[in-house]
């Protein structure tokens, strides 16, 4: 496997070996000694999948402090852009925000780590995206980022978004909480 770094420190490409023949393919979608090997020490405690239509935008997300989530992201069937922002007061890429496309004919992987909000937009007519998560999920904890917040100018790259009431009623990158402060390692 090959891990790529991006522009906003701790968020990673994952690019999986995948073993094609005439029969279809094969990947390890996580095998946690060959990603100790890249130094990527995880451990997931759940994992989830949704399944979203053409134009859906799901984010932006994140959970707030001792119930932070690292999400370990990939497209099953589909294709989607995927979106994280950089939410770490004193990080270098505050509020910069990266965009990726996850699609299945790749099988690449996203790690987002604690610290960064997430979404991402569908592309394809549907797409099934999993993703593994270092905490549980918590109500309480949840916070969500309007995710068409001027201030972010993020391009979902769809026309006539599907969102859910709770995304549209987000809060504004302004007005986050301190949650996350930025060490550098």
């Amino acid at each position: 496997m090959k891990v790529i770094k991006t522009k906003i420190d701790g968020l990673l490409i994952i690019e999986p070996d995948v073993f094609s023949d005439d029969r279809g393919f094969f990947l390890e979608s996580f095998n946690k000694i060959d990603y100790q090997k890249h130094g990527l020490n995880f451990e997931f405690v759940q994992d989830n999948i949704s399944k979203s239509v053409k134009n859906t935008i799901r984010g932006l997300h994140y959970q707030a402090g001792g119930m932070a989530q690292g999400k370990l992201c990939q497209v099953l069937i589909g294709k989607v852009l995927d979106v994280a922002v950089d939410i770490r007061f004193g990080s270098p890429t505050f509020g910069n925000h990266y965009t990726h496309v996850l699609n299945s004919d790749k099988l690449m992987q996203i790690w987002v780590p604690p610290g960064l909000a997430h979404g991402f937009s569908v592309l394809s007519e549907d797409a099934l995206f999993a993703y593994k998560c270092t905490s549980y999920y918590s109500k309480e904890h949840e916070r969500t980022i309007l995710y068409n917040d001027a201030e972010l100018n993020i391009n979902w790259k769809v026309n006539d978004p599907i969102v859910s009431e709770k995304d549209l009623n987000a809060v504004k990158f302004k007005d986050i909480e301190k949650d996350f402060i930025y060490t550098a390692k």
